[in-house]
């Protein structure tokens, strides 16, 4: 007798978006009320997630929640003050909740010749951008892995791929953040608490519009080496957030995601 073929599989309607699906989750965002963070909270609450912003001024906190809606909540934290990163943790869970996502957004850089950059002002990039990611990261994991699941994303950047000129803290911090990614996710992956980064191209930010429009030039090399020919934009990192976080990339830890338009790969 011949063997019968086998019957196709027909999977449900609602069987593929499931698996993007963020029901459920809670996520913590940092520097989560403008630019890039905010974009990640949109598409993490259309992905069915509750998310926590937090940041050091109210003011824009309070904005992009009543924005975002009743499933956005906020407070107020300096991750650079590495000691009140236990109490904004404790907080967020004893008043919403198991933190199943962490998203380390908060940033911030600095356009400066190598040899004009201080220490004073080197030391302050690398603690807000690694020394707070780290702080920030073991935190959360301690409880994550207790509980035996969770998710971690970094925001990396082009810059901890390849040289770019005038931001050597930046890009020290950044390819720290990258290191730290692998070493934390051959660590955490054994209690299914995965580990990944985003690294973002030239993302159309107010903070990138700013600094591409005082220097023409690097606004035109960036484009130039940008396959896709055009800049990003911040729904596109939401959106590879809300994927890394999802239960669709529940095999996928220790990478680095560029979002970038083919930037890292462009000649």
């Amino acid at each position: 007798m011949l063997p019968m073929e086998s019957e196709p599989i027909l999977l449900s309607q609602a069987l593929a978006p499931a698996v993007f699906s963020l029901e459920g989750k809670l996520a913590l965002i940092t520097g989560g009320g403008s630019g890039i963070g905010l974009e990640i909270a949109q598409c993490m609450i259309q992905a069915g997630a509750t998310v926590v912003l937090t940041g050091r001024r109210e003011d824009i906190l309070l904005e992009s929640t009543q924005q975002l809606g009743e499933k956005a909540h906020y407070m107020v934290n300096d991750v650079t003050c590495l000691t009140s990163l236990e109490q904004l943790v404790e907080e967020v869970e004893s008043t919403l909740g198991d933190i199943d996502i962490l998203v380390n957004n908060a940033g911030i850089n600095m356009k400066k010749p190598a040899l004009d950059v201080t220490d004073e002002e080197f030391d302050y990039i690398v603690q807000t951008n690694l020394h707070a990611v780290f702080a920030l990261t073991r935190t959360c994991a301690r409880r994550m892995i207790e509980r035996q699941k969770g998710s971690i994303l970094m925001i990396s950047s082009m810059a901890a791929y390849y040289g770019i000129d005038r931001v050597v803290a930046y890009a020290a911090s950044k390819s720290g953040v990258e290191g730290m990614v692998k070493v934390l996710a051959s660590e955490f992956s054994k209690f299914n608490v995965r580990v990944n980064a985003i690294a973002p191209g030239f993302i159309e930010t107010h903070m990138m519009k700013t600094a591409m429009s005082s220097d023409p030039e690097r606004m035109h090399k960036a484009m130039d080496r940008t396959p896709m020919a055009r800049f990003g934009q911040p729904k596109e990192v939401g959106w590879a957030a809300v994927f890394l976080a999802s239960d669709a990339a529940s095999y996928i830890t220790g990478v680095s995601l560029p979002v970038d338009g083919g930037n890292s790969i462009g000649f």
